[in-house]
C-alpha cells in the first residue's frame, strides 16, 4: 500500500458512493441492510461517516507517533473501555445522520471528506505517514494494535468497502 494506492482507491470509493446514491430508489433506501440495523440510506451515512472519522483521527496519530507507544497504549486501553457506550453511539449517529442528510447531501459531505483527506495525503511527509499509535481493536474490525497514518487513512476505504457489501440496493453498480 503506497499513498498514490490510497488516494486511488479513496477516489474510487468517492465515484461509487454517487453511483449508489443516482441508482437508489425511494424504497430501496428503505429497505433493512444484510448484518446491521440500519436501513440503506442510514447505512449509506455511515459509509460516509467513516471518512470523518479518518479526518479526526489524522491529529491524533500524528500527536501520539511523537511519543512513546505506552502512551498510546493507555489511550487506547480508555477508548477499550468504554467500547459499549461508543458502539451506542456509533449506531445512533448513524440513524440520525442517515435520517436528516439525504443520500445527495451524504454524497456532498464525502466529496468534501475525501478532498480534504486526498490534499492532505499528498502534503504528509514520509515521517508523518510512518508514525504509529495504539488502537482499540474494539472500536472496529479494521483497526490494528498500531497503526500507521498511513494505515488510518486506508482504514476509511476498507470501512466503506465492508459496508458496500451489505447494502441492499438493486442493480448496485459494483
Amino acid at each position: 500500500m503506497d499513498v498514490a494506492a490510497v488516494s486511488q482507491e479513496m477516489e474510487e470509493a468517492r465515484v461509487t458512493f454517487h453511483a449508489l446514491v443516482r441508482h437508489a430508489t425511494a424504497t430501496d433506501l428503505r429497505l433493512r441492510t444484510a448484518g446491521t440495523r440500519w436501513t440503506n440510506r442510514q447505512l449509506l451515512f455511515h459509509m460516509v461517516f467513516g471518512y470523518l472519522v479518518v479526518r479526526t483521527l489524522r491529529p491524533f496519530v500524528r500527536g501520539f507517533g511523537r511519543l512513546p507507544i505506552t502512551w498510546s497504549r493507555r489511550f487506547s486501553a480508555a477508548l477499550h473501555a468504554v467500547r459499549r457506550p461508543y458502539h451506542l453511539v456509533n449506531y445512533l449517529g448513524s440513524c440520525v445522520g442517515g435520517t436528516l442528510l439525504s443520500p445527495s447531501q451524504s454524497a456532498a459531505l464525502l466529496d468534501r471528506a475525501i478532498a480534504v483527506l486526498r490534499h492532505g495525503l499528498a502534503t504528509e511527509t514520509e515521517q508523518d505517514l510512518a508514525r504509529r499509535m495504539a488502537f482499540p481493536v474494539s472500536w472496529d474490525p479494521y483497526f490494528r494494535d498500531t497503526m500507521s497514518l498511513l494505515d488510518v487513512y486506508h482504514f476509511g476505504t476498507q470501512h466503506f468497502e465492508h459496508h458496500r457489501r451489505q447494502l441492499t440496493l438493486d442493480d448496485q453498480p459494483r
